[in-house]
């Protein structure tokens, strides 16, 4: 861990040490405490009139024995903090030809040990200029050795209490020729650190902490140290602009997942949002609304005159922002506790800021590129193994058309961007995707210069090919904002905690990324012809304030400014046609524990065609606005930020996988009450059936805002047939008689049992029981009305016998006497 590299205490702060009297440091310690520093020290005087104390060399070889930046020693046998060094800022953050010939660190230390730190001293040190790609990131977790170019130690303070802090402020010359300096010569990006020593309480003087960050020099200002104006070794350095390089910019409009979850479609019904964190973020001051009004100053008219850096950029919008932000414009509610997002709530309170982002948002995207990325930063690899059409399609083809329709555009097709920015080979297969994929430059297997390459596996009609974006770069832009992340793609030898460096310093290493490329002049040799590009990729979900938002676009302009760079459109980036031959992706083991947990995967399966057979089931009606599709889509959707990336590669990575969690059980507790709000009633007492043909006569309801398509499965007793009615449409938020035909057969007491279905079998409701009763007999009363028939039949035979003969009937005798 870098907090093991850097926090070191070197071997005099021993547990013998620390127990006892101090000790004396001699070549393996720190600066010896006898050493009178400031001794020598020179005023340098600022351009400004301002003083700046120049810190001196060491004195002799002997100070390279004495100095642990010098002896590189990681003899630490206790880990123990004592103090903690931040950089509050840097000045200037890149270094022109029109800068002050200084650099200034301005900075605190503060005390977190559990004891009072004395002599507290301070010192700025240098490395050589980043000559690979990958130090940009190694070269902070090096050791001090690196930093050869070192400085006077400066005091801070004499005492530093428990949990006090004291500020410093450092200077030292790029270069000089009468005093110590950085002695940097030419432009590049160059490694530097804050060195902080002190004497905790029964210890000796040891090296406590130290801070890294990179400066981009885009040029070298005039040597004031120089006298005579006509002096060429004291004329500023321009950099190299014979070769600029191509930058291609991506700006995100990103956010976690805000709306709360389980909630199905309406037309009526204000939105719930599980917290109020959004309106901050869009009112003025807010991150959302910073990352606007950075762009639109930035390439406003008299800003970007020539359009270089509009031209550049393209703007990439989550979908799921656009839906939660344009339903916030028409009033929403904030649960009281997201774990019951049915439960109480209040009234939000960004509805006005949230319209005015909108408007403003609507204004930029038609005047710059605009694209959409897939829907909540959604796990591609994760959607790929739930398997779910509607998924995928909501996903990956949904969002360019929700995009469109609410800034009113017509964005950028042809382009996916993963959150991760790796691809496995299994999800290179998704509909929807591509035909360009943004990703990492060593999310593909081997190195290629090119920013374009045909995948492998492609299908003949469906070719896949990836835009590769610079990994240092966009491995420090995520390290920018209040939350830094280090993304998937992060090499795991450049890994380390992020929350040992201030926001300042990690500020300073993405400008130095950005700048790399173009002040790092092409390797001599080989056959390659591509132009030399940048492809610059924060993460989705970017914690950067204004501020920082700012320095980033301006670092871009003025590389732009100074000829070290041309705009390149993502439109050109991806109409160019890829390299021969393909390659295969490589995607590391870090993207699945970065990706929706397998609990999450396995529950979003089960659920998922849950959501398909309802919506299949729901009448659509014309003259309804509330459809099928738009009732179930937000269940559909929750699943999707069930399956997010956002907030799983940062210190809320627990909180992340819950709120996955939560969201997955809201959704199957949303789609069992959707099922039970339609139902068989059951009837108040018995159901008498008037003859052995009488109808059953039964009563739906649905409570559903859509109609819906049912089943009756009705389970009768042997003497009971029940003519199947076929499926049934109940309107909305209404009931419906229907009638069963059916046949008794015996009179007597009878219990059906009835429950309703979906017409692709899922149940609804909780079955009921009817119990019949009818006055039908059933074949006793056919066989007496028969026997009656029969002697009917021989009664009336008989005396017709008898008549036709002549003879009385014997039952007339006695009649005609009376």
């Amino acid at each position: 861990m870098r907090a093991t590299l850097r926090r070191t205490v070197v071997a005099t702060l021993s547990v013998l040490a620390l127990a006892g009297a101090p000790m004396a440091i001699g070549a393996a310690g720190a600066e010896p405490a006898q050493r009178p520093h400031g001794t020598g020290a020179e005023p340098a005087q600022r351009p400004d009139g301002t003083v700046a104390v120049l810190a001196q060399p060491p004195d002799s070889a002997d100070s390279a024995a004495t100095d642990p930046a010098a002896s590189g020693l990681r003899t630490n046998t206790d880990e123990r903090e004592f103090v903690s060094l931040a950089i509050d800022q840097v000045t200037p953050n890149a270094v022109t030809t029109s800068s002050e010939p200084f650099v200034t660190v301005t900075g605190s230390v503060s005390n977190v040990g559990d004891r009072p730190v004395h002599d507290v001293k301070v010192r700025l040190q240098g490395a050589q200029a980043v000559t690979e790609s990958m130090q940009l990131r190694s070269v902070l977790t090096a050791d001090q050795e690196e930093f050869d170019t070192v400085g006077q130690f400066t005091t801070v303070t004499e005492k530093l209490q428990v949990g006090q802090s004291s500020r410093f402020t450092l200077a030292m010359p790029l270069r000089s020729t009468s005093s110590v300096s950085l002695g940097i010569t030419a432009p590049g990006v160059y490694p530097l650190l804050v060195n902080v020593n002190g004497t905790p309480e029964y210890g000796g003087q040891a090296r406590l902490d130290d801070a890294r960050f990179l400066l981009p020099v885009l040029g070298l200002p005039r040597d004031p140290s120089i006298r005579g104006a006509d002096r060429p070794d004291a004329a500023a350095i321009p950099p190299s602009t014979t070769d600029p390089v191509a930058v291609t910019l991506m700006w995100p409009f990103a956010d976690r997942p805000r709306l709360a979850s389980g909630i199905p479609g309406s037309t009526d019904e204000k939105v719930r949002l599980v917290d109020d964190e959004l309106a901050d973020s869009l009112a003025d001051g807010g991150r959302l609304e910073q990352l606007l009004a950075a762009v639109e100053f930035a390439t406003g008219d008299s800003v970007d005159r020539d359009h270089k850096l509009a031209d550049s950029m393209c703007l990439a919008v989550d979908p799921d922002l656009l839906i939660t932000v344009s339903n916030m414009t028409r009033g929403y509610l904030v649960v009281d506790d997201p774990s019951d997002p049915n439960g109480p709530a209040r009234e939000g309170t960004g509805q006005s800021a949230a319209s005015d982002w909108l408007e403003r948002l609507r204004s930029l995207a038609p005047r710059m590129c605009t694209t959409a990325v897939p829907f909540a930063q959604v796990d591609l690899t994760a959607l790929q193994k739930v398997d779910d059409p509607t998924l995928v399609e909501r996903a990956l083809s949904a969002p360019a058309g929700i995009v469109d329709s609410v800034l009113g555009i017509t964005s950028r097709r042809g382009l996916t961007w993963p959150d991760a920015g790796v691809l496995s080979p299994e999800a290179a297969g998704l509909r929807g995707l591509g035909p360009t994929a943004l990703l990492a430059d060593n999310a593909v297997a081997g190195e290629t210069t090119r920013p374009t390459v045909p995948l492998a596996g492609s299908t003949v009609d469906r070719p896949l090919s990836a835009a590769l974006f610079d990994v240092p770069a966009a491995s420090a832009l995520a390290a920018v904002g209040s939350t830094p992340q280090t993304p998937t793609y992060t090499p795991a030898d450049v890994r380390y905690d992020l929350s040992d460096d201030s926001r300042a310093a990690r500020l300073q290493d993405a400008l130095g990324a950005i700048a790399w490329p173009a002040l790092t002049p092409p390797a001599s040799g080989g056959a390659n012809t591509e132009p030399r590009g940048l492809l610059a990729v924060p993460p989705q979900d970017w914690s950067v304030d204004g501020d920082e938002a700012r320095t980033v676009l301006s670092t871009v302009s003025t590389l732009m400014r100074s000829g070290l760079a041309n705009p390149r459109p993502l439109a050109a980036l991806l109409d160019r046609p890829a390299a021969q031959p393909t390659v295969d992706l490589d995607y590391p083991a870090q993207a699945a524990r970065d990706g929706a947990p397998e609990r999450v995967q396995t529950s979003a399966s089960a659920v998922a065609p849950e959501i398909n057979a309802l919506t299949e089931t729901l009448v659509n009606d014309p003259q309804s606005a509330l459809t099928p599709r738009s009732y179930t889509a937000p269940l559909s959707e929750d699943l999707l930020r069930a399956l997010s990336t956002a907030g799983r590669r940062d210190r809320d990575r627990a909180a992340a996988g819950a709120a996955a969690e939560a969201r997955v059980t809201d959704v199957e507790e949303a789609l069992t009450d959707i099922y039970a709000s339609v139902t068989v009633l059951p009837p108040g007492g018995a159901y008498t059936l008037a003859s052995e043909q009488s109808p059953l006569l039964l009563v739906a309801r649905n409570d559903l805002p859509v109609g819906i398509n049912v089943r009756l499965q009705i389970s009768a007793p042997p003497e009971m047939t029940v003519t199947d009615i076929g499926d049934q449409q109940l309107p909305p938020r209404g009931s419906r008689t229907l009638q069963v035909p059916a046949t008794v057969e015996n009179a007597g007491k009878l219990v059906v049992d009835v429950a309703l279905t979906t017409t692709n079998g899922r149940e609804l409701g909780e079955p009921t029981s009817v119990s019949i009763r009818t006055n039908a007999y059933g074949k006793a009363l056919a066989i007496i009305t028969a026997c009656a028939g029969a002697l009917l039949l021989l009664l009336a035979g008989r005396r017709l016998w008898h008549r036709f003969r002549g003879q009385p009937d014997p039952a007339d005798e006695g009649y005609e006497a009376r």
